[in-house]
């Protein structure tokens, strides 16, 4: 598995892992959360990240970018036949 991204929280790392898999892309949130160390490690490396495999990683960036650049009305998965 490669690294996506890192995403800001919990919340954007969720929307993320959805709108790659409603495209067929298996991806896999890590936090670097430590109740142990009462978040020292997120304050280091960030919230966390995510995952894709090798071979879905061209095709995921390409989605997480349209996503990010794009308006509600503009994204084509959206739009009703």
């Amino acid at each position: 598995m490669k690294t996506l991204m890192k995403p800001e929280n919990q919340a954007e790392a969720n929307v993320i892992k959805s709108v790659l898999e409603e495209h067929g892309i298996i991806a896999e949130i890590k936090s670097f959360h430590d109740t142990a160390y009462d978040g020292l490690f997120q304050a280091q490396y960030g919230w966390g990240q995510i995952l894709v495999h090798d071979s879905d990683f061209t095709e995921a960036q390409r989605i997480v970018e349209e996503w990010r650049n794009s308006t509600p009305e503009e994204l084509p998965w959206n739009k009703e036949a």
